[in-house]
């Protein structure tokens, strides 16, 4: 019986060191940690870690899976870059999600998650007139998060999270945020799709949220070259 114990002990134990491990992973990635064309090394990965090769290359998988790295056999993991036509559709479905998370908020009236947009955008604002665009750029993720989470539709949830790992959109947000005059326009078109939920305009609200989806998209646009396809 000890065995059996010991034996389920273990494998709950690799199970989470796996999860650990992919979650980093993925974070660092996606927060530019690690720049696509980067090479990842088993071994330097696993002793970063503080664990086996086992669930690095478990976690290397699933992230080739989820589109964010590259294996080449006999050569070596790379983290991926998207191309230039995967990086518009991945924006044009973020667009429809976002668009539609907008919409439901905003039917749903005053709740907890409008309040925290509010204090999210009185932030936002703070952040840009001191020019912390890494600041920034942590408050775009979660004023983006909280209009998902305001939508309470677990199945948009799902479908967006999934979106979110292929887009490594933090990374994208950083390097836009560099481009002149961006924070700004950013936070107007937040105030924006804001106003619009609290005055309970859902189709406006969709509508702001689509056309700030793709002012984003124009934005990193900008900086892939006509090589990149």
């Amino acid at each position: 019986m000890q065995d059996v114990v010991k034996a389920a002990t273990g494998m709950q134990a690799g199970r989470g060191a796996k999860a650990r491990v992919l979650d980093q992973l993925r974070d660092a990635i996606i927060r530019g940690e690690h720049r696509p064309g980067t090479s990842l090394s088993e071994g330097a990965l696993a002793e970063a870690y503080g664990t086996s090769r086992t669930p690095i290359r478990e976690a290397i998988q699933q992230l080739q899976s989820e589109g964010l790295v590259e294996v080449v056999p006999r050569v070596g993991t790379f983290v991926r870059q998207p191309s230039r036509r995967e990086l518009t559709e991945l924006f044009q479905l973020k667009a429809v999600l976002e668009g539609l998370g907008a919409q439901l908020l905003a039917q749903r009236g005053l709740v907890a998650e409008t309040e925290l947009l509010q204090a999210n955008l009185a932030d936002s604002e703070r952040a840009v007139a001191a020019g912390d665009a890494e600041r920034y750029a942590q408050l775009v993720h979660d004023f983006h998060g909280l209009i998902i989470q305001g939508a309470d539709n677990h199945m948009l949830a799902a479908q967006y999270d999934n979106l979110m790992h292929k887009l490594a959109y933090h990374r994208i947000v950083v390097n836009t945020l560099r481009h002149p005059g961006r924070l700004e326009v950013s936070l107007a078109e937040h105030r924006n799709v804001l106003d619009r939920i609290v005055g309970k305009d859902a189709f406006g609200a969709e509508f702001a949220m689509r056309d700030h989806v793709q002012s984003s998209q124009r934005e990193a646009m900008s900086n892939r070259s006509d090589a990149e396809n």
